[in-house]
């Protein structure tokens, strides 16, 4: 009706602007070509408490900036989360998460980089080496899609 005045709505949870995380793996155990091969991968495994609270963060839609640790740490992919997070089935205090490939970082990005440019001291990346699963700042990203303009970060 005309002239009539509607609330504003309470934002929700689906409101948040696309979040940005970042997930390490050993490449030896699964690797950036399993996921590429596989399309789709359940996200498990995870039992830091901090690194659970990330992973139960997670909206699909948001993006992971995928990490091989080991000798050549580096940022090698992209995935997109797939689903909402949920109970490990394996163990109900965990949790899981679904992810899809979105696709290779050519060059990977690596860890010494990624300290040498001195913007992200304060991130678990640089601070927290044993940390699995964190969120990535929007800064991080932003760096990142200036190292690789046609990956669509």
């Amino acid at each position: 009706m005309p002239g009539e005045y509607t609330l504003p709505r309470k934002p929700t949870e689906s409101d948040r602007p696309m979040a940005y995380f970042l997930a390490k793996t050993d490449p030896e155990t699964y690797s950036i070509d399993d996921l590429a091969r596989e399309k789709r991968t359940t996200w498990d495994g995870v039992k830091n408490p901090q690194a659970l609270r990330a992973v139960r963060e997670m909206q699909a839609g948001d993006i992971v900036f995928i990490y091989h640790s080991g000798g050549g740490s580096a940022v090698v992919g992209l995935a997109r989360v797939a689903s909402a997070p949920r109970a490990d089935p394996k163990n109900a205090k965990l949790a899981v998460v679904d992810f899809e490939f979105l696709r290779r970082l050519d060059p990977p990005t690596t860890l010494a980089e990624i300290k040498e440019s001195r913007l992200f001291g304060d991130w678990a990346l640089v601070r927290q080496g044993r940390l699995s699963t964190m969120a990535a700042p929007a800064a991080f990203a932003t760096w990142m899609r200036k190292r690789h303009p046609n990956a669509g970060i």
